[in-house]
């Protein structure tokens, strides 16, 4: 893949699925605007397999140049399926793309970030549904952290705060 196939604005590959292709909105609610929507993302196609393989902006292509061509086919196959393959979906698009921000957000995802979030707005996601999507990825970074430091504390031996406190007599 080279920077030569990047679309610089959002267009929908002839190797992506079409709305059009079977029961693409009928077995998840969906309607054909919003799978369009999500097809209309910025994508790089693979020159070898014709694969499209979205990207959340102008440096993404620089993110895949370090994958061999068989990769890139393996990780463009995939994420179509995941997020192309409307007809295989049972999650809303929408509920998808606030998952895919916390999911961004924990793995600290900056193009992944902004790619899902643009979606999700495109999807109608209100500011009190990725607010509290944030707060969920908050809620999950922090208990992470607590247990990180759990596991610390039992290899080193320490207990600063126990929850029973021990009697001293």
């Amino acid at each position: 893949m080279d920077e030569k196939s990047v679309k610089q604005e959002p267009q929908v590959s002839t190797a992506a699925p079409s709305v059009s292709d079977g029961a693409a909105a009928s077995n998840n609610g969906a309607g054909a605007g919003e799978a369009a929507k999500i097809e209309n993302a910025p994508s790089v196609v693979d020159d070898q397999s014709g694969v499209v393989i979205p990207v959340a902006g102008e440096a993404a292509p620089s993110s895949y140049s370090m994958l061999e061509p068989r990769m890139k086919k393996v990780y463009g196959a995939y994420y179509k399926e995941l997020y192309y393959t409307p007809e295989r979906r049972i999650l809303d698009p929408k509920i998808q793309e606030l998952i895919s921000i916390a999911a961004s957000l924990v793995a600290k995802c900056e193009g992944c970030l902004d790619g899902h979030m643009r979606k999700a707005l495109a999807l109608g996601a209100t500011k009190e549904e990725i607010s509290e999507t944030i707060c969920i990825a908050a809620a999950i970074n922090a208990a992470a952290i607590i247990d990180e430091t759990d596991r610390s504390a039992a290899r080193l031996g320490l207990n600063h705060f126990p929850t029973h406190p021990t009697r001293q007599e």
